[in-house]
Formats: structure tokens, sequence, C-alpha cells
């Protein structure tokens, strides 16, 4: 018997609805990450890019536990000498919480063709209403 391979014509998406109000955001991230790769499916195939959508509601809610919100920093760099910019966890969640819990997802996924096109299935609302009704994604509980 041989190994099953899943072909990308094959790939049927699901859409899954995290709610991240009162959740540690790391557990969000992770389960998040997790849904988008595809682990979580039984046929899962490393080489194809089988995850299903994610949307995460309430991102302005979530948790950062112990000291990470004053300690914790975010750094980008423009290209330039000197370039090198930093914002406190603190102050990147009460302008751009949406960047906060999409960069740690992103931190989560292979840094490949793979993870690239699997962050392109993430949204990510402050609030709890989003875009995706239409699609009516099935609510996902985080441990």
């Amino acid at each position: 018997m041989s190994t099953f391979m899943l072909r990308k014509e094959d790939v049927e998406r699901k859409w899954y609805l995290i709610d991240a109000s009162g959740k540690t955001l790391g557990k969000v991230a992770a389960l998040a990450a997790t849904l988008l790769n595809g682990k979580h499916r039984p046929e899962y195939t490393p080489h194809v890019d089988c995850g299903d959508c994610v949307v995460i509601i309430n991102a302005s809610q979530v948790v950062l536990t112990g000291k990470k919100l004053d300690q914790k920093m975010y750094y980008r760099h423009s290209g330039y000498v000197g370039g090198l910019k930093s914002v406190k966890y603190r102050t990147l969640m009460s302008t751009k919480p949406e960047m906060a819990v999409m960069l740690a997802v992103k931190g989560m996924l292979p840094k490949n063709k793979i993870g690239s096109a699997s962050l392109t299935r993430l949204h990510v609302y402050k609030n709890a209403e989003h875009k995706q009704q239409a699609q009516k994604p099935e609510a996902i509980e985080v441990k």
C-alpha cells in the first residue's frame, strides 16, 4: 500500500472563527497557525498548501501575560542606515492590535512559499464585526 499524497487540486478549504477576547496571544496564534498550515487534517501533506481559512475577532482584547506589555518590543527597519524603529507592545496593542496578532501568527508559520500563501488566508479584526459572514465560519474554541 502506498502513502496518500494530497494534490493541490483536491484541497477543500473550510473557514474557522476564533474569538480572541480574554485569551493569551500565543495560544490564539498557535491555534491559527495550525489551522492555516493544515496540520490538524488527517490528509496533511507537507509539500502542499492544504490549510484552511481563519478569521480572528476581538484582537484588541487579547492578553499578554507577565510584563510583556512593557518589556516586549516590535522592531522594524527602513533599510537605511540608522533606520531601526522600535515600539513597545503596549503602544502596538493600543494602536494596531490586528498587527500584533498577525505578527504572532506569521512567526509560527514556515518561512517559505507555503507559509506566505497561508498568511493570505488569515483575517484579523479588532472588534467582533467581520466581513466573512457569507462563508459561514465554524467557531472554534481556544484551549
